[in-house]
């Protein structure tokens, strides 16, 4: 009976043992890893509806108004006073005349070229014979002048005194006739004539 104890003894010893080995080999392995499945990812395409296009027709705009002709400059009939005095010149251009009040006394002259001309004075140190005025202190006389006197002073000789007018202003008439231009001083009948070619001094 002995040995039987000892058997069962060592039986039970060796199993002990396979249990032991069993159990240290189990709690030696790393457990398994928990499986995990990753959802595919989604992809989710929004639809844009474009909006309806909105068109909006804008009227064009009327025509600009027909451009008008500029005006016809009408030949200048009527002198009118600067500073007093009234420039003019004669149908041919060639003479520059006017009718001026000075502070002094009032004169009707015309300056241009003329012939035939009388001698120079002594007295006349400058120009001699471009032109003849009469004054209201006595008859008409060739000038002595240093430059043009009867001009409005514009960019263009004044407006001409067409043939047959005349024009009285200041106690002066001066005509334009084909034998030249007249002026007369109306209180005393003093006066002249000039042209290119012929002149006249009373």
């Amino acid at each position: 009976m002995g040995w039987v104890r000892a058997w069962l003894v060592g039986i039970g010893a060796g199993t002990a043992l396979v249990l032991t080995g069993c159990s240290s080999e189990s709690a030696a392995q790393p457990p398994r890893p928990a499986s995990t499945t990753t959802p595919a990812p989604t992809t989710t395409t929004a639809t844009t509806t474009p909006a309806p296009v909105t068109t909006t027709e804008i009227p064009l705009p009327p025509p600009p108004p027909p451009a008008e002709p500029p005006p016809t400059e009408e030949p200048q009939t009527t002198y009118a006073a600067i500073g007093g005095a009234y420039y003019f010149s004669s149908p041919d251009g060639l003479f520059q005349c006017g009718i001026v009040p000075l502070s002094s006394r009032t004169e009707a002259g015309c300056q241009g070229t003329t012939t035939p001309v009388p001698p120079r004075p002594e007295d006349c140190m400058i120009n001699w014979g471009n032109g003849i005025r009469v004054t209201n202190e006595g008859p008409a006389a060739f000038m002595c002048s240093g430059g043009v006197v009867y001009t409005s002073g514009g960019d263009t000789i004044d407006p001409p005194l067409a043939v047959g007018a005349s024009i009285a202003e200041n106690g002066f008439t001066c005509t334009s006739a084909e034998n030249g231009i007249s002026c007369v001083d109306d209180a005393t009948g003093h006066g002249f004539r000039i042209a290119p070619d012929s002149n006249e001094v009373y």
